[in-house]
């Protein structure tokens, strides 16, 4: 038998396709998740339905975007969850979330288990709608959720703890064994929960300086930032915004991020290198 084939269906490796099917876990997530009627939930990557029948369930409607035809067709069918769904066949890194929450008129509560292939760049995708997001939660990679949640002086600590933390408050809910998929990934996975921040902690005048910025730090970040980010500030200028130069990308934190990112909109480099 091919472990790779569940509920009829074999998995497409081109998406990054594993089919949960523990009952344990997947309750544990719809329990994360708490879907209240009335709630925008939105579902991305629905695939066999393991969360979305129980999360459907709880809810008179519910939206779902799935890439994949086949899957489509067979959510579009699905004796009960069908008539409550409204499918978007794409791509989610082509879905306007702002558009989807003005339609549903509040706030999204986003969740999925997030094929592994795209789930960094959706996440990125996901941080410019914050204003239009309630929640989110994901199984991700558990080395993707360690990214998130890390801090200053870790290894795991990186432009995505940046990012995301910049954004979102981060809790991860649970962590996932293999074993609870069908075909078994090679790796561990979790649950996370991100909660765009009500009020941004560091608000940032130009989000592109800010990306740039974690961009050049992290793309040496064995180097000090004196010599990483030399392009962008000299030594005197960290100094003055009490950076120690000989500090490298992961001992500076998201605070100290944006304080750069200001300094550069407001002082920009008087030549672009």
């Amino acid at each position: 038998m091919n472990n790779r084939v569940h509920q009829g269906h074999l998995a497409r490796k081109r998406f990054g396709q594993n089919f949960l099917n523990d009952p344990y876990i997947i309750d544990s997530i719809v329990s994360a998740i708490n879907p209240q009627k009335g709630e925008a939930l939105v579902e991305i990557g629905p695939g066999l339905a393991a969360l979305t029948e129980p999360v459907g369930e709880r809810l008179d409607k519910l939206t779902v975007i799935e890439l994949d035809r086949d899957l489509a067709a067979r959510l579009k069918t699905h004796p009960f969850l069908g008539p409550k769904l409204t499918l978007y066949q794409q791509d989610a890194m082509t879905v306007d979330f702002g558009e989807l929450s003005r339609l549903e008129g509040q706030p999204l509560r986003v969740f999925g288990n997030l094929p592994y292939n795209i789930s960094t760049p959706l996440m990125f995708h996901l941080f410019s709608y914050t204003q239009a997001i309630k929640d989110m939660h994901f199984m991700l990679q558990k080395e993707v959720v360690n990214r998130l949640v890390a801090g200053p002086d870790s290894k795991a600590y990186g432009r995505l703890s940046v990012m995301a933390q910049y954004y979102c408050q981060i809790i991860p809910v649970l962590e996932v064994p293999p074993g609870s998929f069908t075909p078994p990934p090679k790796v561990d996975s979790a649950v996370v929960r991100l909660v765009p921040h009500a009020a941004l902690p560091h608000p940032v005048k130009d989000l592109r300086i800010l990306s740039r910025l974690t961009t050049e730090a992290f793309n040496q970040r064995r180097k000090t930032i004196r010599n990483s980010l030399g392009n962008l500030f000299n030594p005197e200028t960290l100094t003055a915004l009490e950076l120690d130069p000989t500090l490298r990308a992961e001992n500076v934190s998201v605070a100290q991020y944006c304080q750069l990112a200001n300094y550069l909109a407001e002082n920009p480099p008087s030549k672009e290198n």
